[in-house]
């Protein structure tokens, strides 16, 4: 399905008013063509422009034949890639000036699409959060969930309801924008919310429903939760790197004052030296804090514009296949 664009003002000169929906999937052929089918029909109700794009990530199954016989256009990798990847791939060939996220596994309420879209001319990401039973899942990712939740509302300094949503709007503009250190596996998610909150971008959670997903999960918590923890920690020295300085600094001053007061109560002098260096060690994490941070301020590009002030462009558009 092709749609035609009506009338709206481009946000930038390579893209049009509309609504790119991408959909990576690897080993899917289960579930990927009913999911296209209910992502075509929903879209059609809502009379944006839009189209379908969904990413066959090196599937082994009949993947691309089940989103082509949907109705999507298939985009497909020779090998896998992975999950960022293929959003990467799908989000560089949009057409359109927003792009709404899902997977093909029928987990998230296809049907809900419309409300994230209802608040994307205010918001420069609106994020379904998951709630309900099949979300929880298991006592093993639950606590591992917790955990990271913690980790990037401690570098962004927000509530999040949830940080690695995969049903979400966003501006085709912001995502292209951090390309370069938006994760190419799992971690897609939680490191554009991490690059979205940590400059600036308005972002919206608004709660959904999850589904029991079709097919086997190609989540492996052993392999993917060490490599999400250094992802975060990567992403707070680029985002926010004075709050982790400063986080060793307030430790190595608590460690300092200790070997102060042993110092003194015993006048040993290996303990004084120790106490004394670990004092300068304070002073250096701070100067470190301060330069990571203004050479953060000097090259991490910055919102250039959000959605909020376009409140005025009109989002009257009908859908017209060709």
């Amino acid at each position: 399905m092709t749609t035609s664009h009506t009338g709206t003002p481009s946000t930038t000169p390579d893209l049009i008013y509309g609504f790119s929906v991408v959909v990576p999937a690897y080993n899917e052929g289960l579930a990927v063509g009913d999911v296209v089918r209910r992502i075509i029909e929903t879209m059609t109700s809502t009379g944006q422009p839009f189209e379908v794009i969904v990413v066959d990530d090196g599937s082994s199954d009949e993947t691309a034949i089940g989103a082509a016989g949907g109705g999507a256009m298939v985009i497909s990798h020779p090998q896998n890639a992975g999950y960022g990847a293929a959003l990467k791939t799908g989000i560089t060939r949009a057409r359109f000036d927003h792009i709404v996220i899902t997977d093909a596994d029928g987990t998230y309420p296809i049907e809900r699409i419309p409300d994230l879209m209802a608040h994307a001319d205010r918001f420069d990401m609106v994020v379904g959060a998951r709630t309900g039973a099949n979300y929880r899942e298991s006592w093993f990712k639950e606590p591992a969930r917790i955990i990271l939740g913690a980790m990037v509302q401690w570098v962004t300094g927000t509530a999040i309801p949830d940080v690695n949503s995969g049903l979400r709007v966003f501006r085709t503009t912001l995502a292209r924008q951090y390309f370069h250190v938006i994760s190419q596996g799992y971690s897609f998610t939680t490191t554009i919310t991490l690059a979205a909150l940590s400059n600036g971008y308005f972002v919206k959670y608004l709660p959904i429903a999850y589904h029991r997903r079709v097919g086997s999960s190609k989540v492996r918590l052993a392999r993917d939760i060490p490599r999400t923890t250094q992802i975060v920690l990567q992403a707070c020295v680029y985002y926010n790197p004075i709050k982790l300085f400063l986080t060793f600094a307030v430790g190595t001053a608590i460690l300092a004052i200790l070997a102060w007061a042993l110092y003194l109560w015993t006048g040993s002098l290996p303990v004084g030296l120790t106490a004394g260096l670990l004092t300068v060690s304070v002073i250096h994490f701070i100067a470190l804090g301060m330069l990571a941070d203004l050479i953060r301020v000097r090259n991490v590009p910055r919102a250039p514009t959000l959605t909020s002030h376009a409140s005025s462009v009109s989002t009257g558009h009908a859908l017209t296949p060709e």
